[in-house]
Formats: structure tokens, C-alpha cells, sequence
């Protein structure tokens, strides 16, 4: 076996690497020992921005997290110690997991969470990803200050489908609460009530030059004149769509989700929830520097005027000398914040590229057809005069509730007591969802309940953005152990009979998340060809927290290769979650 001389950089690993005959197999860990392996925990640690210090949950330190680095086709054991306060699991965002749901990391799903003082190891399966993708913490909102970029190279011997970059840059959108925003939320789920708002947003952990305490410290990027360089931005908001845009220079978007595009250059970009995006940027300004900007995208109700309005910021800075400019200008393309238009016309120009080497394989023969409304909502719990609520989402009407064992668990050991696989292939009522409903509910049923697919099956599901409560928002939909291509979208409701002759069935782009318009409606088609238990929710952290999820349970092919692999030895522990005292709590009024 011959050490491998491609750096590596991996999540709480310890730097060693090793060839296998077709990929590569990189053994780290968390924590030091007798080989000296390097010290990767998960740990609090002080951060201070605008103008405040705050412990918060990191990853060997750093916020943003380290970088993995891999090849397509790789596999990658990390061992995470967990030296916390919170419990919690590690998902790998867009990551296949082919067979390999035990170390998908989706809390209450494929596991339960990894407490303090333990520690778990993740054998994470790289397949057909290619590009950018993300790791993140999977445990109420523990994601905020848990999470880092996913590098995946094309196979040793190959290169992009595009001209080879002179370098390459990772950036990173997050949320900043100048609090934890953990304790808080904790107490929201035991209340009913709503999630905080943001007090900025970072890029690279900086909120950059418009922030209280924060211009000494903006995140900078110096770039040579007269090169070509790879952004590979990564949105790891808790909520928002984003719109992103460099002062004087055009963006050639390349890739998304670990899938390419065909190339399309445009003055923004528009990335939701969860997703990520290759970027080709050419150095052809004047020497300066300019300002990477970014805002909110808000599709919220617009009478609530107190969203997060923070102009994040970093800076691309020419090398070399020359009369640098007092200050940077901000770039005059990025959209402002509602700013519909500019977000639909972006996303209808993503397509795959779809050529022989990377060809694409849309399902055509559909055997499961599914239509999903997604709403925001309320649960009564009591009928008295002074009537009390809690803040729910749902898909078509429930709002899921965890197990005090994981579902994997449950299925793979036929203990069919913490689950019912009864997911509706539609809502229980039809209307206009669309219309302005200010009080109207529908009153959404708490369960857990999950969706049976044969192995192979070909899926097809609409989802459909409701306005119940006036609370339209747009959803970035995200499914586990599968990607999908996302053939249609549109305002409005669901036209059954008009709709689909509106359908991209030549070269739709192949993502693991994507927008759900607000007031509107999204087609997207997998198939159903990795065995296992996956969530399907909404990636943004205020719907998902109410229940905006369910799972899709794939079932064993006839053929080892096409079943589930055997569990670790060792698995996490169950014990109950917040969610599941809430619906204990609820069920006992």
C-alpha cells in the first residue's frame, strides 16, 4: 500500500491517506493518540464580532470549519469526539451514501445523536459527486457554527470540463447571532414560538466592512491580473436565499450541487439553502480592490419589515503595485431584497451540461407520481377560551415528529412501533394555495410518517408552496442518498394539464437541493436506486425546526449490491428528543 502525496486537508482527520486500486481511503481522526495523529475536536471556543464575545460549538477551532479534500470516487473515515455541550451528528451534505444510509448523519433518521463526552466514525462514500459540496452539524441549530466545505476533484487522470483554473477559492456564506443561538432555540421548541432573526451574515466567518467592529477583520482574496479562478461558494445560512455579485466582473457559473452546468455568465448569482456553486471569475479589471457582496433574497411576507438587511462583505484584491483606491465600490448588479425577477430568471438559466462525458439519465417511466404541499402553519393545543398555539410547517399537512429511535434502526430491525409508513402521495385538502389566507388553517397532524419506494422506482413529485397564515415562503427542498433533476417550476398553483408540457426534459439540472417558489410550485424526478432511510425536507432551518420533513424509504434490491449494507458494530445511542417531549407533552392535553 503506497502513501498518497495529495494533500489533504479533512475533517477532524489526521492527514493520512492510502490508494486502494480505483480511489482513495483516508483514515482520520478527532482526537490525539500514540501515532501522533493531528488534534481535530469539537469544542466551544470564544469568537468575537460586532463589537461582542460569545463561546460557541466550532470544529478543531475554526469557524468556518476545515476543508475535506477528496477525488471522485473516494471514501473518507472521520472519527468525531464529540467535546461539546450539545448533542449532535455530522451529514454530508449531497453525498450519496450509496448502501451507506448508517452514515448518512441525519439526526433521528439514520442515527441518534452523538453526546458529549462520545465519539462516532463516519465512513462517508463519495460516487458520482463532482465539485462542491458541504458537511454540516444535523442537530436542531447546531449547523449555524458546525459546518465547512467539500472539494471534490474529477478522477485521478481526468480534469474539468471546463479550462483549468490558475487557483481556486472556498467561500462560505454563514449566520451570526451575537448569542448562542442554540439555548434559545431549545427553548423556542419547548414554546411554540418563532426563531430568532440573525443579527448578520458572514463570508468566511467575517461579516465584513458595514458591520459594527468588523472592517479590521473582513475576509480578503488577492488574485494576480489576467487569470481565471474557481469560486466555490457554499451557502450554510440557517434560512436564507442569497443573492452574491463582485464589483466589475462577470461570474461564469459552472457547477452546482457536485454536478456541472452548461457554462452561463451573469453579473449574480442567486444560491438557497443548503446548496452550493461553482464559479469561474476572470482578473480583468483595473488592479483594485473590489467588493464580493451579498443579501439576503427575502420572499417572506413583505408587511414584516425586520428581516436581516445585512450587506455581508469581503474583498478580491488585486497583487502587484499600484495607488490603491480609500475604499472598495459595491457592486452595482446585486439584486435587492425581494427582488423575485431577478431570482426566477437566474434559476431557469441552470441546466446540465449534459454532454458524452457526463452524460445525464432523466426517468422517464414514472411509477410513483407524488404532489406535496409545503405550508406553514399552527397546531392548536387546547380549545379554551384563551386558546394557545405553536408554530408548525408540514408537508401535505404533517409535521414530522422524531422517534426516540432512528428510523434506520427501526426499519433495518422490523420495530415498526416508531414509525408508520403512510405518507400521503397528496394533501387532504384542495383549494387555492396560493390565495391570502390571514387566519385560515388547516390544522397539520404530528406524526411520523414515511414514504415506501421500491428499489428502482422512478419518481415524480410536484411540490407546492402554500400562503395558509399569509406565510408563502420559499422552501429550498433538499432529499438525502439521491439527487434529482428539477424539471419545472412556476407561480402559482399546479396546472396538471398545462404545466408539464412546460417541463425540461433535455438537459434539467441534476441537484440534491432546490427552490420551491414562493406561492408557487416544483417538478423534480430521481430514481429511486440507493436502499435506505432518507429524509426529504425543507433545508432551511426555521421550517425544518416545525416539521417541514419526512423520509423516503427505499427498499433492498434483489441482489447484495443493490441492498443495504450491514451496520457498524457501533451506533449512537438513542434517547428522547426535544421533539419527541414536545409531542408527548402535546398528546397528554
Amino acid at each position: 500500500m503506497i502513501v498518497s502525496a495529495f494533500p489533504l486537508l479533512l475533517l477532524f482527520l489526521t492527514g493520512i491517506s492510502f490508494w486502494v486500486v480505483e480511489a482513495e481511503v483516508h483514515y482520520h481522526d478527532l482526537v490525539a493518540s500514540t501515532l501522533n495523529f493531528s488534534h481535530y475536536i469539537l469544542a466551544e471556543k470564544n469568537f468575537t464580532r460586532l463589537c461582542k464575545t460569545k463561546s460557541m460549538l466550532v470544529v478543531n477551532d475554526q469557524f468556518p470549519g476545515p476543508t475535506i479534500y477528496v477525488h471522485k470516487g473516494d471514501t473518507v473515515f472521520v472519527n468525531v469526539h464529540n467535546h461539546g455541550d450539545y448533542g449532535l451528528t455530522i451529514h454530508w451534505h449531497g453525498v450519496k451514501q450509496p448502501r451507506n444510509p448508517w452514515s448518512d448523519g441525519a439526526a433521528y433518521i439514520t442515527q441518534c445523536l452523538i453526546q458529549p463526552g462520545m465519539n462516532f466514525t463516519y465512513e462517508v462514500v463519495f460516487s458520482d459527486e463532482e465539485g462542491t459540496l458541504w458537511w454540516h452539524a444535523n442537530s436542531d441549530w447546531t449547523r449555524n457554527t458546525v459546518h465547512g466545505a467539500i472539494v471534490i476533484y474529477p478522477p485521478q487522470g481526468f480534469t474539468y470540463p471546463y479550462p483549468t483554473p490558475h487557483g481556486e477559492e472556498i467561500l462560505i456564506l454563514g449566520t451570526w447571532f451575537t448569542y448562542d443561538v442554540n439555548k434559545v432555540i431549545k427553548e423556542i421548541l419547548r414554546t411554540g414560538r418563532d426563531v430568532p432573526i440573525s443579527d448578520a451574515y458572514t463570508i468566511n466567518g467575517q461579516p465584513g466592512d458595514f458591520c459594527a467592529c468588523s472592517k479590521g477583520m473582513t475576509y480578503r482574496w488577492q488574485v494576480d491580473y489576467g487569470k481565471t479562478y474557481l469560486i466555490r461558494l457554499v451557502n450554510a445560512l440557517m434560512d436564507e436565499e442569497f443573492f452574491f455579485a463582485i464589483t466589475g466582473h462577470n461570474l461564469t457559473v459552472v457547477g452546482m450541487d457536485g454536478s456541472y452546468l452548461k457554462p452561463f455568465t451573469t453579473s449574480y448569482v442567486m444560491i438557497a439553502t443548503g446548496q452550493t456553486m461553482d464559479i469561474l471569475v476572470e482578473t480583468n479589471q483595473s488592479p483594485g480592490r473590489y467588493y464580493m457582496a451579498g443579501r439576503q433574497y427575502y420572499t417572506d411576507n413583505l408587511v414584516f419589515t425586520g428581516y436581516d438587511k445585512t450587506n455581508v462583505s469581503a474583498i478580491l484584491e488585486y497583487g502587484g503595485k499600484y495607488n490603491r483606491p480609500s475604499s472598495p465600490f459595491f457592486p452595482e448588479t446585486l439584486p435587492s431584497y425581494t427582488d423575485y425577477d431577478s431570482a426566477t430568471r437566474f434559476r431557469k438559466r441552470l441546466k446540465s451540461l449534459a454532454s458524452k462525458e457526463h452524460p445525464i439519465d432523466i426517468p422517464r417511466n414514472i411509477t410513483t407520481r407524488m404532489y406535496i404541499t409545503a405550508s406553514m402553519d399552527k397546531i392548536v393545543h387546547n380549545l379554551s377560551a384563551d386558546m394557545d398555539y405553536a408554530l408548525a410547517s408540514s408537508l401535505n399537512n404533517i409535521s414530522w415528529i422524531n422517534p426516540s429511535t432512528d428510523v434506520l434502526q427501526a426499519y433495518y430491525r422490523n420495530l415498526s412501533e416508531f414509525y408508520t409508513p403512510d405518507f400521503p402521495d397528496e394533501p387532504p385538502y384542495y383549494f387555492d394555495f396560493v390565495a391570502d389566507f390571514r387566519d385560515n388553517s388547516t390544522h397539520p397532524l404530528k406524526g411520523t410518517k414515511v414514504k415506501i419506494l421500491e428499489f428502482g422506482e422512478e419518481v415524480e413529485i410536484v411540490f407546492q408552496s402554500t400562503n395558509l397564515l399569509n406565510a408563502s415562503d420559499e422552501h429550498s427542498i433538499y432529499l438525502h442518498g439521491h439527487k434529482f433533476y428539477v424539471i419545472g417550476e412556476g407561480y402559482g398553483n399546479f396546472n396538471r394539464t398545462t404545466n408539464p408540457e412546460t417541463y425540461n426534459l433535455v438537459d434539467p439540472p441534476y441537484l440534491s437541493t432546490a427552490s420551491l417558489p414562493v406561492k408557487g410550485w416544483l417538478t423534480i424526478r430521481f430514481k429511486a436506486n440507493n436502499p435506505g432511510v432518507w429524509a426529504m425536507h425543507c433545508q432551511e432551518g426555521r421550517h425544518l425546526s416545525w416539521g417541514m420533513n419526512t423520509v423516503m424509504i427505499v427498499k433492498d434490491g434483489s441482489k447484495a449490491e443493490t441492498s443495504i449494507r450491514s451496520p457498524p458494530a457501533y451506533m449512537p445511542p438513542c434517547e428522547i428528543s426535544p421533539f419527541t417531549l414536545r409531542a408527548l407533552d402535546d398528546s397528554a392535553e
